[in-house]
């Protein structure tokens, strides 16, 4: 049975019409992405295809390392998108003989999967389920979702041949294993990103592609199902506990999924129609910090670029702000997904660009995050901290750690992610600076680290929001393995903010009580900037503030670690840990430490 007739073009019309095609030429916000489009296109037509040889694939199984094949993998789909979108723009033909030879070579690839993703070793392979061109992973998906969309954007200037073979090679790389195997892929049921992602560019390639209206009704059932999943990974307050970047990964192709069934149906199927999915849309204005920095906990980058198309569509659908949009680059997605890149051509607003932030006091219960910031004179004071359990997605062993940022720069900081190997997601995650509590602002309580496991939790004992900052207590008593010999251990926040006189006050108590009479504890502070260490005092110096703790020196010895490591794109880096080293012992400790938080 034929489905019912697809709305005129679609579902990228705007890029097939020549009034529209114009008014993004002339659009000043879109001239830096054209200018890198065609820049872009140019050096995919002139230069060759970078080869996926045996020696990169194999990379990952023997040393851990993704970098080697993922570079020339995601080189690919930069080309792709660039003589696509090119050709669509201009309404030349010149790219066309590049692009074939491009769409035959990404039909040829063995996997569409990347090996980080796949069975480990030959003998894993041989006893999957699937074999692995039928893998469906993120880049499987985001694959087929590029390819479709490209024979939808270009139509009849693309050869037969490719309309023939890539309808082919979804049939048999993506059709058939997902909607016909009546196993279900693990991300199906998982309430993380993957379940969105991969769900919602399955579903878009079946609402371009699929003819048989009765077939595309049961697919479409089977990824809805993945993003109701998708959803109940979320708490009633909205926040993403995978942090901001998932955020925009997961719900971005949520929305790109949402608005191309609403476009199909006439209206008639709205995913948006929630007051969960409201809230959702809401999380990146509640952690913001100002410019492009946001609360950063778990797997995420503090320093965040959210697509201008998927900010500029949820701000004028939904009515909700989304921050620190900016004008639309080619570049902006460093491995060049094709559904971000084309939506920022498509959707991008120049009236929702460059919003700017304001004060803000926000808590999170189903996540256990408070946030307060202040804008004073346009600079960001802000006071961020986390309970939670030990088992949350992309999990760091991090309750009780905190934040505090000054002018766009957190000088108590959450490191966010290292860099994402075969080893950063074995059993051996933990021993990673990033991911451990010896990475976080959290004790090491007689020598034991906090452990992972949802069993290891916080639990909040109050918060209170005041006029000038807020409250904040939580038990950590759970948090540590029974190594700890812990009866009790409480952490308390007293945040104030005096806009006046440019500063604020963190008083940070933490309460002990132990099991027998000897005991010791190190409290660990992290910071991307080297503490000035004096008597009682340390001090962290940044570029538009500085933040001075005050210690008790007959209590604490400090000591200051200088450790290497890198950031989750490869950037090395140094990060400085200060070690304050209890010198007394007793059944029963407080900890008392003042942060005073001065901007210049």
């Amino acid at each position: 049975m034929a489905a019912p007739p697809r709305p005129a073009d679609f579902p990228l019309a705007a890029l097939r019409d020549e009034d529209s095609l114009e008014t993004v030429r002339q659009a000043a916000h879109f001239q830096q992405f054209l200018a890198e489009l065609h820049t872009e296109a140019e050096k995919a037509q002139a230069t060759p295809i970078p080869p996926l040889p045996f020696r990169l694939f194999h990379l990952f199984e023997t040393i851990g390392d993704r970098g080697e094949y993922e570079r020339p993998y995601f080189d690919r789909r930069r080309r792709l998108l660039a003589l696509a979108l090119e050709t669509a723009v201009t309404q030349t033909d010149i790219y066309l003989p590049a692009l074939h030879d491009l769409i035959w070579e990404l039909c040829n690839e063995y996997t569409w999967a990347l090996p980080a993703h796949l069975p480990v070793g030959a003998q894993a392979v041989q006893t999957y389920r699937l074999p692995p061109e039928q893998i469906i992973d993120l880049f499987a998906a985001h694959t087929a979702h590029a390819l479709a969309e490209t024979l939808a954007l270009l139509g009849t200037r693309l050869d037969p041949w490719l309309h023939y073979r890539v309808r082919t090679e979804i049939e048999r790389r993506i059709f058939r294993p997902l909607f016909h195997d009546p196993h279900h892929f693990k991300w199906e049921y998982e309430p993380i990103n993957w379940a969105a992602v991969c769900g919602g560019c399955a579903g878009m390639v079946a609402l371009i592609l699929e003819d048989d209206r009765e077939r595309l009704a049961g697919m479409i059932d089977r990824v809805i199902r993945a993003l109701e999943c998708f959803l109940a990974g979320f708490g009633a307050d909205g926040a993403c506990r995978e942090g901001i970047d998932y955020w925009a990964y997961g719900f971005g192709y949520y929305t790109y999924f949402a608005e191309m069934l609403h476009t199909f149906t006439n209206g008639r199927l709205d995913l948006f129609q929630s007051e969960k999915v409201q809230r959702i849309a809401a999380f990146p204005q509640t952690i913001h910090l100002g410019g492009s920095a946001f609360v950063n906990y778990s797997d995420a980058a503090e320093h965040v670029t959210i697509h201008a198309g998927l900010g500029s569509y949820l701000s004028a659908r939904l009515q909700q702000p989304v921050p620190a949009l900016s004008c639309p680059s080619f570049h902006t997605d460093r491995i060049y997904r094709w559904g971000n890149v084309v939506r920022d051509l498509l959707w991008t607003n120049a009236a929702f660009l460059h919003t700017a932030v304001s004060d803000g006091t926000f808590y999170l219960p189903d996540a256990a995050w408070v946030v307060d910031r202040h804008i004073i004179d346009r600079k960001t004071i802000a006071f961020s901290a986390k309970g939670g359990h030990n088992e949350e997605p992309h999990n760091h062993n991090d309750l009780g750690h905190f934040i505090l940022h000054l002018g766009g720069e957190s000088l108590l900081a959450d490191l966010g992610a290292g860099v994402y190997t075969r080893q950063y997601f074995s059993e051996a995650r933990y021993e990673a600076l990033h991911t451990g509590s010896q990475g976080h602002s959290v004790p090491v309580i007689n020598g034991a680290r906090q452990e992972n496991g949802h069993a290891y939790s916080a639990t909040v004992i109050t918060y209170e929001s005041q006029p000038d900052g807020v409250t904040f207590a939580l038990d950590l008593t759970e948090a540590y393995p029974e190594t700890a010999a812990l009866d009790s251990f409480t952490r308390s926040f007293a945040w104030s903010v005096n806009a006046a006189s440019r500063s604020a006050n963190l008083r940070l108590v933490d309460v002990f009580r132990f099991r027998g009479k000897t005991a010791v504890f190190e409290e660990y502070f992290i910071s991307l900037v080297q503490p000035v260490v004096t008597a009682g005092t340390a001090v962290w110096r940044g570029q538009h503030g500085e933040i001075s703790l005050h210690f008790n020196q007959q209590q604490f010895a400090p000591f200051v670690d200088s450790i290497a490591t890198q950031t989750h794109l490869g950037d090395p880096i140094i990060v400085f840990r200060l070690r304050l080293c209890t010198l007394q012992t007793g059944v029963s400790q407080k900890a008392i430490f003042t942060f005073a938080c001065r901007l210049h």
